[in-house]
């Protein structure tokens, strides 16, 4: 145990010294410390954290080949948030440990728990008082991933499919359907072949305008729901095809099918293209969390160790 010192003596008017118990039984926690020492982190924690975020911003451009890549933004980020632990959680432990009451007749085995108690008391709550500032930013790096993988990788075929039949309305077809990702497909379906026989003059005004587009792709869109398009469909929109191109039916049968065949890869590279950046995103979200939880453990210890370095310096 450690001897009593003159600050824990009384001396009545009898002139002799006696223990002062009040000192002596003095709490082990020193609360007033432990705020002043959070305080102090999660302030220099919001500091850092900006000044970070202004640094990221002014490193990233949406020009090609300008400003840092992505790699590089996240390690840069990843070490940013861990040097902002050790600096903050360091200072928060630091001010607990310097700033406690003095314990007397203590041993010193347990000064030194109690400060690490003290650091470590002082990072939980600056950590907490930080998250409850920047809910949303934690959040969104917690969250992201999984949503972009729900959303994405769930609604691929869903999203192509919705840019497909933007004009499933009849009504704004004629002007609509030039816009849609199966633009493109339906002009090469109606292409002349050059120095083909033109086709027939009693054709419908509608083959040439977009109506017949927008009626060819809504047969399509449907059909690519069950994964084949059938003779019927296939014979009728052989038809217009011939009528506009003077292909021979059999022919632009053929073309049909052709053009309906590259209709669903293309889909399916939507598909694949829209899972592989929903699994990018997950994995980036899982890394975020991992090193998030990493820095958080060395700020503890960093908040820890220095509330042990205060309290000595305190005590000498």
């Amino acid at each position: 145990m450690n001897s009593i010192n003159a600050a824990t003596l009384d001396y009545p008017a009898g002139g002799v010294a006696v223990a002062n118990p009040s000192r002596l039984n003095a709490s082990g926690v020193s609360w007033g410390a432990i705020f002043a020492g959070a305080a102090a982190a999660a302030a220099l924690s919001l500091v850092l954290l900006m000044l970070g975020v202004g640094l990221g911003l002014s490193a990233v451009s949406p020009w090609a080949r300008d400003g840092i890549g992505a790699t590089t933004l996240g390690v840069s980020t990843i070490v940013w948030i861990t040097f902002t632990q050790l600096v903050a959680s360091g200072m928060g432990g630091y001010l607990a440990g310097r700033l406690r009451s003095r314990w007397i007749a203590v041993h010193t085995d347990e000064v030194y728990f109690r400060d690490t108690a003290h650091g470590f008391l002082a990072w939980a709550i600056a950590s907490l008082a930080t998250a409850a500032l920047l809910t949303s930013v934690i959040g969104s790096v917690i969250s992201g991933g999984v949503q972009a993988g729900a959303t994405v990788a769930g609604g691929a075929v869903a999203a192509a499919a919705t840019g497909i039949t933007a004009n499933a309305d009849q009504k704004s077809a004629a002007s609509s359907y030039d816009a849609t990702p199966s633009g493109y497909f339906i002009d090469t379906l109606f292409r002349r072949v050059p120095g083909a026989p033109a086709g027939s003059t009693t054709v419908s005004a509608d083959i040439n305008s977009n109506a017949t587009g927008g009626e060819v792709t809504r047969i399509f869109m449907n059909t690519l729901r069950t994964g084949a398009l059938s003779a019927e469909d296939t014979r009728y929109v052989g038809q217009l095809v011939a009528q506009r191109t003077g292909l021979t039916q059999r022919e632009a049968e053929k073309r049909v099918a052709d053009t309906y065949a590259r209709m669903q890869q293309n889909l399916r590279d939507i598909e694949t293209a829209a899972k592989e950046a929903a699994d990018k995103a997950r994995k980036a979200s899982a890394y975020a969390a991992l090193w998030l939880f990493i820095s958080l453990l060395v700020g503890a210890f960093v908040a820890s160790l220095a509330a042990t370095i205060g309290g000595r310096q305190r005590d000498a």
